[in-house]
């Protein structure tokens, strides 16, 4: 299940994981999971054995007498009927408690990731609120839920004793009045209070199990709420992307991430082959979004993303994601070495090769000056590198990978001035005969673009070179004046 679940997150489309936090994935994979495994490793054998007793007792019993075996069975359904009043209170604090546990979860990683930043802020005391706030909930929760799951046993052990009372009554009355012997009946009511007992103890093992029960029944639907979250929707015959020959296109775009709350409207943008084409404006403005369909993270809501004037949604995944390279805002490294975080997108990059993208990306000398070179580990824990050498080793990934088509997000946004120059030669070498996009906030990293467009409110408001954009006086030569007047 844990493998089929990690397969199903490799085919799911984007947006789950922007509206997903990653505690809340994990928790998926651990207490969920484990709250299935532990049901079938410790209840099925228990409900398995279980019910074959009771069966097994309901054919003695019928075979030692009829009437009585009526008897003793007849306050089975009212029981039933009491647990399951008791069991569908149960199980509405167990969801609860387990989607507590996942916010909880979530909260956990983000305060984790973030802890330099709760530091150096001084936010400690708020942190521990908020996790205390958390933590309450999933108290709470979890208190109902034990309260309403343990009253399964006892009530169940209390109609065991009202059951055992009514054979003993009717089992009586059947020797004082019945048409057999008083030795006999006698006999068949002490045979019977056993089997009473037996059957009904066999109903109250079997409901002190269903906290367990009811916990992996949780896990499953919250397992099987990815499950059926949409794949990527991949066309079945997709036509073969190679690279492009004429040029990349958006036709008419509007695009919302939120029904009502539509983040672009009718942009139109097209790219020749081998074009710079920057996109600028303010936070929100949705330039992002723009790298988002153009990688087809989503699907526009109308118009159409086209290369060389086929639509992307018609090509194959796979074949344009390798030809796509995205360098982004936050650089990710992976555990292993340098080596195979450069060759993450090429796993069967020569030597040569890595060694000619990090050159080009300016990060092969300091790669150099370690003791192990590109040997060296890298690791959450022991991590040697600034957030700029992290963006140059992204870009040289990017690099070894020889992309057709280039986005890059703000590479630049965490990095002092001189590691931005660096940076900003890698970007040159990378970006040379390639088409590219590339979004920036410090506009001197994209003044040799061969066109800039301004975005504003997911609106194309300006568009042109740096000297075109500036004659214009407008909202691009406003960002522009406003960057520089004091350099």
């Amino acid at each position: 299940m844990r493998i089929g679940l990690f397969n199903k997150l490799q085919k799911m489309q984007i947006k789950y994981f922007d509206r997903h936090s990653d505690g809340d994935i994990l928790s998926r994979f651990t207490s969920d999971l484990d709250n299935i495994y532990n049901a079938m490793n410790q209840v099925l054998s228990q409900l398995v054995s279980g019910t074959a007793l009771l069966i097994g007792l309901l054919i003695m019993m019928f075979r030692k007498d009829t009437q009585l075996a009526w008897v003793t069975i007849a306050s089975v359904p009212i029981s039933f009927i009491l647990a399951w009043i008791i069991i569908n209170k149960a199980q509405k604090y167990v969801n609860v408690q387990q989607d507590e546990v996942g916010k909880l979860n979530g909260y956990i990683n983000e305060k984790i990731t973030g802890q330099k930043v709760i530091i150096t802020n001084s936010l400690q005391a708020e942190t521990i609120d908020g996790f205390v706030e958390h933590n309450e909930s999933v108290r709470k929760a979890t208190l109902k839920g034990q309260i309403y799951s343990g009253m399964i046993f006892p009530l169940m052990q209390g109609m065991s004793l009202v059951n055992t009372a009514i054979v003993i009554f009717f089992g009586s009355w059947l020797a004082v009045n019945g048409d057999i012997k008083k030795s006999v009946a006698l006999g068949l009511v002490v045979t019977f209070v056993q089997y009473s007992q037996q059957f009904y103890n066999q109903i109250a093992q079997l409901s002190s199990s269903y906290s367990m029960i009811q916990l992996a029944i949780t896990g499953a639907r919250r397992v099987n709420e990815v499950f059926d979250e949409d794949d990527e929707i991949r066309p079945t015959n997709g036509q073969q992307f190679n690279g492009i020959e004429r040029s990349v296109t958006m036709e008419h775009v509007d695009f919302s991430y939120l029904p009502g709350k539509q983040i672009l409207h009718d942009v139109n943008i097209e790219v020749d082959k081998g074009q710079m084409i920057a996109l600028v404006g303010p936070t929100g403005s949705g330039k992002t979004t723009v790298m988002n369909l153009m990688n087809r993270f989503y699907d526009v809501d109308q118009g159409a993303v086209k290369i060389d004037g086929v639509d992307i949604r018609d090509m194959d995944l796979d074949t344009l994601w390798s030809h796509v390279g995205i360098v982004l805002q936050e650089p990710v490294l992976f555990a292993g070495t340098i080596r195979d975080n450069i060759v993450f997108g090429k796993p069967d990059g020569t030597d040569d090769e890595v060694i000619a993208a990090a050159q080009q990306a300016h990060i092969h000398d300091f790669i150099m000056t370690l003791e192990d070179g590109y040997q060296t580990k890298v690791s959450e824990e022991d991590n040697i590198f600034s957030t700029g050498q992290k963006q140059l080793i992204s870009i040289a990934r990017t690099i070894i990978t020889d992309p057709a088509l280039l986005i890059l997000d703000e590479a630049t946004s965490n990095v002092d001035t001189v590691t931005e120059s660096h940076i900003q030669k890698a970007m040159e070498n990378v970006i040379q005969g390639r088409t590219s996009f590339v979004i920036a906030h410090r506009l001197k990293t994209v003044l040799n673009a061969d066109r800039i467009i301004v975005l504003k409110d997911g609106r194309i408001i300006e568009e042109g070179n740096h000297q075109e954009l500036l004659a214009q006086e407008g909202f691009y030569a406003e960002l522009y004046n406003n960057q520089f007047v004091f350099e």
